[in-house]
C-alpha cells in the first residue's frame, strides 16, 4: 500500500497527535497501522504475528495514557513494532533490525517512550512495580502498566513479581495479552486457566455500585484497602463459584475482554486508571489478527521471512544441494538417537520449532516435552528425569539459559546427573540483537565443576558429539552450536564416539598455531587457504579444539613446545572464555608463547547480518588474516 493512503497514521509523529484524534478515527486508524506492519514486514522480515495482534491494544494505551511520562513495560517485546511506528520511529522502521538501524525489539537506548528492555520474557511485571516504587518514593503521578503476553506469563519470574505486586502499594496495571501463544502454541496449566477465566456480570455490578457507595462513605483509603480486596474476592467466588489466581492474590482482575475492539478498550483503560491498587486487564487477542494466512499459521508467522502481502506466500530461497540448519541436523539425529536409546527424551522451554524437537516432537509425543517459557524449570526437570534413569537432551537457546545458571548448577552439575544441554544459538544470531546473542555461555560455564563443554565445527561433528553425550557415564554434557547453516550438505554420516576433551589437527604448519572452537573454525580454515594462494610467507597450523573443558592437556602441550605465536579464536566473550582457558593452561604450565585472542569484545553487540558483525567483531577471514601476519 502507498504511504499516501494512510491518512490518519500520515498524521502521526508522535503519540501526542494520536491522542489529538477523535474516538470513532481509532479504527481506522488500527486497520492503517495493521496494513504498514504488514506491508514493511512483507520486504524487511521481522516478528510478524506477535505485533498484529496488539494493534488496537498498542493504539488504545497511547490514547489513554499520557506516554513517555506514563510506562508501559512490553514483555515480550516483539510485541511492540506497532508502538515503535506510533512513537516517532515510522520513517525509519525500514531499518528495523538492520546494522545500524533502529532495534529489534524496545530499548531505553533508542527511545524515550521504550521505558525498558525485553529480547526474551516475563520480566515487565518486575520492572513495572519497580517503576512505581519509585514514582511513589520521589512522588511523581505516574502511571505504569506492564504489558504481558505471548506466552510470557508462564515464566518464574513473571509469578516472582506478581507476588510482589501483590504485596506492596502499589496502582499499576498488568495488561494480560492472551492469544493462547508463545511462539509455538502455549502450554501447561497456566494456559487452560488463562482460556476458562470469566467474570460474572451480576457480580460486576453489585462491585460497582458498592464501590461508590464506599467512596461516597470515605472507606476505601489505603488502611482500610486490603480488607475490601479480600472482601470483594470473597463475594466474587461466592457469586461466580471460582477464584482466579490473581483474585486470589489481592489483585483485581477484569476481564476477558475482545482485545480487537479498540473502542471498548480505550473505555475499559479510562475506568481502570481510576482505580486504585494494581490490577489485572485481560485480554483475548488473535495472534496474527487481520492478515488471514498469519492468523491460520501464527507459528509459521511468527517471523516468517520475506513474503508476497497479496498471495500469502512466503519467499523461500531455493536450499536445494545446500547444507541444513545445525537446528534441523540436530532435530533429525535426536530422533534418530532416541529410536536406538529407550531412555532419550527431549525437552524445550516453549521452542520445539525453533530448535526442530518439533521433528521428535512429532514421531514420539510422548517422549518431547515443551515446558513453556521457563528454562531454569527445563533444567531441574530434566535433571530429575535424569536422576531415576532417564536421558534428556535438555535445548535452550544460548542467551536464553543465563536464566538456568542455578539451575545447571545446583540441579545437574553437582549430582553430575546425564543432562545434554544443547545450547542453539551460540555465538553471533544476527539481527535479534544483544538479548539474543549467544556470547557469555563459555565464559559462564566454564568454571562449574563436572561438566563437559563441547562445540562442534561442522554437522558431523555435531551428530558424533551428540552421540558421544548419551553413552553412559558422560555426566552433565554441554553442546554448542550456531543459528543458521553449516558447511556439509552430506550432514547425515555414520556416528561414532569422539574422546571427550579431545582435539584435532586439521591443517599442517610451522610458524604460527590457529587454535579454534566450533565453527568459526570454518573461517579460520578458509583464512589459511587464502594466505596460502596469495602466497603469503608463513605457514599456518589449525587445531580445532572441540571441547573447552576439558581442554585436549596432550595436544596443548604439543602446540606450546612446536610454536611460540598462538591465535585462539571463538565465537564467545573474549573474556573468561576459550581463549582464556587456553592462556590459563599456558600460564599454568610455565608457556610463553606470544597469545593473540580472537572472540567477541567487552561489549554487547548490535544487530545486524551475521556477516557484517563478524566484521565488526573482527571473527571473519580477512581480520584472521591480518592477525596471523601481524604475528
Amino acid at each position: 500500500m502507498e504511504k499516501d493512503t494512510y491518512t490518519i497514521l500520515n498524521k502521526i509523529q508522535s503519540p501526542k497527535d494520536l491522542r489529538k484524534l477523535r474516538l470513532e478515527e481509532l479504527p481506522q486508524l488500527c486497520k492503517e497501522l495493521r496494513d504498514d506492519i504488514i506491508d514493511e514486514l512483507s520486504v524487511n522480515p521481522g516478528h510478524l504475528a506477535s505485533s498484529l495482534g496488539v494493534v488496537e491494544l498498542t493504539v488504545a494505551l497511547h490514547y489513554v495514557y499520557n506516554t513517555p511520562d506514563d510506562r508501559i513495560v512490553w514483555d515480550v517485546g516483539h510485541q511492540a513494532y506497532g508502538h515503535k511506528i506510533l512513537t516517532g520511529r515510522r520513517e525509519q522502521f525500514c531499518t528495523n533490525r538492520k546494522l545500524h538501524g533502529i532495534r529489534p525489539f524496545p530499548s531505553p537506548l533508542e527511545s524515550e517512550y521504550d521505558t525498558f528492555t525485553c529480547g526474551h520474557a516475563s520480566n515487565s511485571i518486575s520492572a513495572a512495580l519497580g517503576m512505581a516504587m519509585a514514582a511513589r518514593l520521589s512522588k511523581q503521578k505516574r502511571h505504569v502498566v506492564a504489558v504481558i503476553g505471548d506466552g510470557a506469563m508462564s515464566g518464574g519470574l513473571a509469578f516472582e513479581g506478581l507476588n510482589n505486586v501483590s504485596s506492596s502499594p502499589n496502582d499499576i496495571l498488568i495488561v494480560l495479552n492472551d492469544n493462547d501463544m508463545s511462539i509455538d502454541r502455549s502450554v501447561g496449566g497456566m494456559r487452560n486457566l488463562l482460556l476458562k477465566l470469566s467474570t460474572n456480570e451480576t457480580y460486576n455490578n453489585m462491585r460497582f455500585r458498592l464501590s461508590r457507595w464506599l467512596r461516597r462513605k470515605g472507606m476505601l483509603n489505603d488502611d482500610r484497602r486490603q480488607g475490601l480486596i479480600r472482601l470483594n474476592n470473597a463475594l466474587k467466588s461466592a457469586i461466580s463459584h471460582q477464584q482466579n489466581v490473581f483474585e486470589g492474590m489481592n489483585i483485581r482482575y477484569f476481564g476477558p475482554c475482545d482485545g480487537h475492539d479498540v473502542l471498548e478498550l480505550v473505555r475499559v483503560l479510562r475506568q481502570l486508571k481510576k482505580y486504585k491498587g494494581p490490577k489485572m486487564l485481560h485480554l483475548h487477542t488473535v495472534k496474527g489478527k487481520g492478515y488471514k494466512p498469519a492468523e491460520k499459521a501464527a507459528t509459521i508467522w511468527h517471523a516468517p521471512g520475506k513474503f508476497d502481502v497479496d498471495t500469502g506466500e512466503r519467499i523461500v530461497s531455493d536450499n536445494a544441494g545446500q547444507p541444513p540448519k545445525f537446528q534441523d541436523v540436530f532435530g533429525h539425529t535426536l530422533l534418530e538417537l532416541a529410536k536406538q536409546n529407550k531412555r532419550i527424551v527431549g525437552v524445550t522451554p516453549a521452542m520445539p520449532s525453533g530448535c526442530s524437537l518439533n521433528i521428535m516432537m512429532k514421531a514420539m509425543p510422548d517422549r518431547t516435552f515443551d515446558v513453556g517459557i521457563a528454562e531454569g524449570h527445563a533444567v531441574t526437570f530434566s535433571a530429575g528425569m535424569a536422576k531415576d534413569g532417564l536421558q534428556p537432551f535438555c535445548n535452550i537457546y544460548s542467551a536464553f539459559s543465563q536464566r538456568a545458571y542455578d539451575n545447571i548448577i545446583h540441579d545437574a552439575a553437582i549430582l553430575n546427573l546425564p543432562v545434554v544441554i544443547c545450547l542453539d544459538r551460540a555465538g553471533l544470531v544476527g539481527e535479534d540483537g544483544p538479548t539474543h546473542h549467544g556470547a557469555f555461555d563459555l565464559s559462564f560455564l566454564r568454571p562449574i565443576p563436572n561438566l563437559t563443554i563441547a562445540s562442534p565445527m561442522d554437522e558431523h561433528e555435531l551428530r558424533h558429539l551428540m552421540y558421544t553425550a548419551q553413552l553412559p557415564g558422560k555426566g552433565t554434557f554441554v553442546i554448542r552450536y550456531p543459528r543458521g547453516k553449516g558447511v556439509c550438505p552430506d550432514w547425515k554420516c555414520p556416528m561414532k564416539e569422539i574422546e571427550v576433551g579431545t582435539g584435532r589437527r586439521l591443517h599442517e604448519g610451522t610458524d604460527v598455531a590457529v587454535l579454534s572452537i566450533g565453527p568459526v573454525g570454518n573461517n579460520v580454515s578458509q583464512a589459511i587457504e587464502q594466505l596460502e594462494s596469495e602466497g603469503a610467507k608463513v605457514s599456518v597450523a589449525h587445531y580445532d579444539m572441540r571441547f573447552v573443558k576439558p581442554l585436549d592437556q596432550r595436544l596443548l602441550e604439543e602446540i606450546a613446545d612446536k610454536f611460540d605465536r598462538i591465535v585462539t579464536i571463538e565465537d564467545g566473550s573474549v573474556i573468561g572464555g576459550f581463549g582464556s582457558a587456553v592462556a590459563e593452561w599456558m600460564a599454568d604450565h610455565d608457556k610463553k608463547p606470544i597469545l593473540r585472542r580472537i572472540g567477541l569484545p567487552d561489549a554487547f553487540v548490535e544487530h545486524g547480518k551475521v556477516s557484517e558483525l563478524q566484521q565488526l567483531t573482527g571473527l571473519d577471514v580477512e581480520n584472521i588474516k591480518k592477525t596471523i601476519l601481524s604475528l
